[in-house]
Order: structure tokens, then sequence, then C-alpha cells
């Protein structure tokens, strides 16, 4: 490497150890989705204080629980063009700031309509800053790490979900449910003050965009020292080298149109499966005979195993990424139709639901790794962040799918039954995807072969 003038980045990347600097943009990435977890469920944990100090129903709180979603999907479809144009470090600022301000504004509604509207302009921001975040991580990723590492940044926002309501049941007693959203603002406005100093732009996207080698080389040489020597840089991507174009006319175009399909119909269905049970689960339980209390504990195990996510990276990059999760979502349909077959044995409900939930959730936050090892740079950001948009659609059809079955007196197998058909179709979303681009399969493999080649060597000439 002393000698280089011209330096590929990614295979800059690829062959040096992970290091401190990249580690710290891991923390400052999760972190941003742990915040972005918080805040997307903190609305769920003061529902409750809402109805009682404002004395409002449960359907009039439809529209506050509703509006960050419609944000979240807007903010992720708008955020992904942006930041293949202009880059990640600006979008993602730009986003964190929005769900701060709007987070911290919401604390001081004083009706449901203006709580509706500050929740959207909430969504906005943590829609647009979740791809984003993804993206970036990705991009500083060695290829043979991608997915596991990418996976366990995502995983923050189950943990940031569930932190949060261990902190929102401490808080709303002691401090009012206003501090739940005070806090969901200042924190993220804290570490927007460490990402405007120390986050950078993608290496990678620099790159693409052929910014000054001055910048690129700032960047490369905190990974190592030994890039100081190069004099230009330049990324070699395997895939799309004829594509022109960037953003959402790469992501639609025809040799990613059918890839990009099946990952928005593969993610669209998971989040149907999953807003659908998280919202309606310990009710059907209840009707089924347990006990309030029963069912709520018994339904809080659904959520808990998002972090199954970083062994399912593990085995993404060592193996098929799009056949590891279709077996996620297959194990998925398989044990949500089960839950609809034990009801009456609270011992079983409890293993089967949380074997549910662990399938659900490691297959879906595998997605955006997924999707970011799909698309090249110039529509990386694109295609991930139009993913996860639409598929929050999903979520919206989920919230309304099992009231539409109970109106139809549907039996409690039955709702299991029907809620188990998007899993299938997730995993046959998958198996197709991988039948129009077996060729992803393969440039994973020769790039991965090539990362460990470039370490093996690089550790045998420093001994």
């Amino acid at each position: 490497m002393s000698k280089a003038e011209d330096v590929d980045v990614q295979s800059f990347i690829n062959q040096h150890p992970f290091s401190g600097f990249q580690w710290f943009i891991f923390a400052l990435c999760f972190l941003i989705v742990m915040l972005d977890g918080f805040d997307t469920a903190a609305i769920g944990y003061i529902a409750p204080s809402l109805i009682q100090e404002w004395g409002v129903t449960k359907p009039a709180l439809a529209p506050v629980l509703s509006a960050a979603l419609f944000g979240l999907a807007a903010g992720a479809l708008a955020s992904g063009p942006l930041a293949d144009r202009f880059g990640r470090r600006l979008v993602l600022n730009a986003s964190v700031l929005v769900f701060a301000v709007a987070c911290f504004a919401s604390s001081f509604a004083s009706d449901l309509q203006a709580l509706t509207v500050l929740r959207f302009m909430t969504g906005l921001g943590l829609g647009a800053a979740m791809p984003n975040a993804v993206t970036l991580i990705s991009e500083y990723c060695p290829a043979k790490r991608r997915a596991l590492i990418t996976n366990a940044m995502f995983s923050g926002f189950p943990l940031g979900a569930a932190f949060g309501g261990f902190l929102a049941a401490w808080m709303i007693p002691q401090f009012g449910w206003r501090s739940v959203l005070q806090l969901g603002g200042v924190a993220p406005a804290v570490l927007l003050v460490l990402m405007l100093v120390w986050l950078p732009e993608s290496v990678r996207y620099m790159a693409t965009k052929g910014l000054s080698p001055e910048r690129i080389r700032a960047v490369l040489v905190r990974i190592s020292a030994t890039a100081a020597s190069a004099r230009s840089f330049h990324l070699a991507e395997l895939k799309s080298a004829n594509v022109q174009g960037s953003g959402l006319g790469l992501v639609l175009s025809r040799p990613y149109i059918a890839g990009s399909l099946m990952l928005w119909l593969a993610y669209f269905m998971g989040l149907v499966i999953f807003y659908a049970l998280i919202n309606w689960m310990p009710i059907l339980f209840k009707d089924a005979g347990l006990e309030p209390k029963t069912a709520t504990l018994v339904a809080a195990l659904f959520p808990l195993g998002g972090c199954g996510a970083i062994f399912f990276g593990w085995l993404m990059d060592r193996f098929n990424g799009n056949r590891i999760i279709a077996v996620g979502y297959a194990l998925t349909a398989v044990s949500i139709w089960a839950i609809g077959q034990v009801a009456g044995n609270v011992g079983a409900l409890m293993v089967v639901v949380f074997v549910a939930g662990t399938a659900m959730n490691t297959a879906q936050v595998s997605m955006p790794a997924l999707a970011a090892g799909f698309y090249p740079t110039q529509g990386r950001a694109t295609g991930v962040a139009w993913m996860l948009g639409i598929g929050r659609f999903g979520g919206i059809a989920g919230s309304f799918l099992v009231a539409e079955l109970a109106r139809q007196k549907l039996g409690f197998s039955e709702v299991f039954t029907v809620v188990a058909i998007p899993a299938v179709i997730a995993t046959l979303a998958l198996i197709l995807k991988q039948r129009a681009h077996p060729e992803t399969a393969r440039e994973h493999r020769v790039t991965t072969a090539e990362a460990h080649l470039h370490y093996q060597e690089e550790q045998a000439a420093a001994h």
C-alpha cells in the first residue's frame, strides 16, 4: 500500500482490520437507531396517560398513533434519493435534528390535533434517519463482515423501543408523560452535536462522486495510516457498472427492478405481521381465556428476539442472504400458525410466541443489510430507504388486518392462520429475488474471498 498511488476505497476497507474509527462510526449509528426506536415507541408508552389526563377515548387516539407511521413512510421515501444526491452525512444530521425538535415540541402539545401534527413531523425525521444510518455503516464495513455489523447496528432499534418502555414506566409516575417526549428530544439533540463534529461522510459515496482526494484521504488514514501515500481514489464495483444514474432511477432500472419489488414485498409483509400481532395479541389472548395480566406478559415475549439478527448477519456474510432470511420467514409462518393451535396451554403458548417473535424479528431486522448489499453505492441509500418506506404501509395494513378478521368473526386459530400467510409470501418473495438475481450471491462470494485474501496477504507481509 505504501507505494500505491490510486486506491480502490472498498478494497482498502477490506484489507484492513475494523479500526477504532469504524467502531466509533458504528457507535454513533447505533445510538441514532436506538433513539429512533425510543422515539417511535414513545407514543405507545404515554397513550394511557393521555387518555387519563385529556379524557379522550381510545378510538380518538388512532390518528395520533398512526401519524408517526405515515411520517416514517414519507421520511424514508424522501430521504433516500436526497442522500444519494447530497450525501449520507447531511441527510442523517438533518433527520436527527427534525425528530429531536419535533419530539421535544410534542411535549408542549395541548390537544390531540397539535400532537398528531407533531408526531407526523417526528416520524419524518425518524423515517429518514434509519435507512441512512444503515447505509452509512454498511459503506464503512469490510465485505466479509458487512451483514454482521449492519445487523448488530440495526438491533439498536428494538433495544431502544424496549429500553424506552422500562424508562417510561419509571419517568411517567415521577415526572409526567411529557418528560418522556422531552427526553426523546434532548437525547438526540446531544447526539447531533457529536455527529456534527465527528461523523464523517461515507467514503464510498465520496469516491463515487469524485470528491477531492484530500477529503477521502483524511478519512481513510483514520482507518490505516497507509492511505497517506495515496494520490487518487476510486470505487470499483462489480455490480451495475453499466447502469447510469442514481437514486430511484437506478432502483427501478431493468437490472434491479425485480429485486427491488421482491425486497419491498418481503419487508411489507413482515411489517403486516409485526404490527398485527404487537397491537392485537394481548386482546386476542384475553379473548381466548387468559387473564389480562397473563395475556400482556405472554404478548410481551414477541418483540424480544430481534438480537438474533446478529447471528443471521454472521450467516449472511458466509452464505446466501436471500435464502437465510427466507428460512427465517418460513419459520415465522410455521410458528405463528402454531400460536393458534396452543391457546389452552399457557406454557406452550409462551414458548411458541417467543419462537415466533425471534424468527419474525430476526428476519425483519436482517432485511436492511440485505438491501444494502444488493444495491451499488450510487443507489444504496434510495434502495434501503424505499424498502423501509414502502414497508411502513404494511405496518398500517397490519394494524387494520386483525380488526377486519375480528369483524368477520374468525376464531382464534383462524386469525393466526391468516396472519401466517404474509410470512409465506415474504418467503416466496426472497426465493424469487434469488432466482431473478443469482449474480448477487456470486458477487458476494467473490468480494468476500478477495477480502480474506487481501487480509491474509497483509498479515503475512507484516510478519
